[in-house]
């Protein structure tokens, strides 16, 4: 039982990772025109160095714009744990965002609660997943600021 679990999740994991490289590999060889828009919300890709590894990862990732700035989720589909890539973020808060053609710096914090309550019933009507999610986990689900850097 528990070897037919494993194996479950193992192909699932695999699954959701194969399928996060071709959004990506059809985003960058698109700039956006595949991947860019899912369930009505618009996507950019987003690359952290990672906290342990020092290696550069990206995730695709829906946003809203707010005056100027990307808002996005920390989901990670209602697991317990925050995504490696917030987690990359708190560490460092630099990144780099991808939207459409265009890649740039950004700087990452935490969004302020009252900005949640604007964008996060914005976020839900679109994908109303995310309140599934913060149901499931016991850790409030943040949303993150992501701030261009000038230069």
């Amino acid at each position: 039982m528990f070897d037919k679990l494993a194996l479950f999740v193992s192909k699932k994991k695999s699954l959701v990772k194969l399928t996060t490289r071709m959004h990506i590999l059809l985003y960058r060889a698109t700039a956006g025109t595949v991947g860019g828009l899912v369930s009505g919300v618009p996507n950019l890709l987003l690359t952290t160095t990672g906290r342990k590894s020092g290696l550069k990862r990206t995730t695709p990732l829906f946003y809203l714009p707010d005056r100027g700035n990307f808002v996005v989720v920390a989901s990670y589909g209602g697991n317990p744990k925050a995504p490696l890539w917030w987690k990359n973020l708190q560490a460092d808060p630099t990144g780099w965002v991808e939207i459409g053609g265009r890649t740039f710096e950004v700087r990452a914090s935490l969004a302020s609660e009252e900005l949640k309550e604007i964008l996060w019933p914005v976020f839900t009507r679109h994908y109303p997943a995310y309140n599934d999610y913060q149901a499931r986990t016991d850790r409030v689900i943040p949303l993150v600021v992501l701030e261009p850097v000038e230069g």
